[in-house]
């Protein structure tokens, strides 16, 4: 925790970049996965600087939410749509990431990139950027299928997520280790002073095609 703490701008810069880009390229292969246009955000991980400074996350999001759930989608929390499935997916996501960031003996408060005094959670809300869109998938494939009601069956289906097997430096590992690695790798990160982060591959399309089905 002294090192996260003394750790050098820089580094945090470094360390979102690879994050953001992770994230992205997870993105492109959802997109992929339900047959639209993934090449878009590859070409943009291309374009993702030291902390993100002209906030390709931004550019990448804006063409991949009308790919994946129609141009009229937004993202609201308050409503109530597909939204509260994606709400609750994200709540569960959290978590996790929470209690690998604990685990790994950092300051959840502390974030790479989120910054708010009111965020307990911040370093949370950073490290599970890259698993979002399993969530997404999941949540889409459940609304297309029954609607947009969080049901018992809805829950069980996101929550289950965090058991998914994802490819992790020439293993596989599910998401909730894969969070644990990540925040570890980011604890040695701190240590030592060079970025060397645990992120996760996209698994084949066929597992994120079949998603909440």
């Amino acid at each position: 925790m002294k090192a996260q703490w003394a750790a050098p701008e820089a580094l945090r810069k470094q360390a979102w970049k690879r994050v953001v880009i992770a994230k992205i390229k997870m993105q492109a292969a959802a997109l992929f996965a339900i047959g639209q246009p993934g090449a878009p955000l590859d070409f943009m991980t291309r374009r993702v600087h030291s902390g993100d400074s002209t906030n390709v996350e931004a550019q990448a999001a804006r063409t991949y939410w009308p790919l994946l759930l129609g141009p009229e989608f937004r993202r609201d929390p308050d409503r109530r749509d597909i939204n509260g499935l994606l709400n609750y997916g994200y709540t569960v996501l959290r978590a996790t990431s929470a209690r690998a960031v604990v685990a790994a003996g950092l300051h959840p408060t502390i974030g790479i990139f989120h910054s708010n005094r009111s965020n307990a959670f911040a370093l949370a809300d950073d490290l599970m950027e890259p698993f979002r869109p399993f969530v997404d998938l999941t949540a889409r494939a459940i609304f297309e299928e029954s609607g947009p009601e969080v049901t018992p069956a809805a829950k069980q289906a996101l929550a289950k997520l965090i058991a998914l097997d994802l490819p992790l430096l020439g293993e596989k590992s599910p998401i909730s280790v894969a969070l644990s690695r990540l925040a570890v790798s980011l604890a040695q990160s701190f240590e030592t002073r060079s970025i060397a982060l645990a992120l996760p591959e996209p698994p084949d399309y066929s597992v994120l095609s079949g998603l909440g089905r």
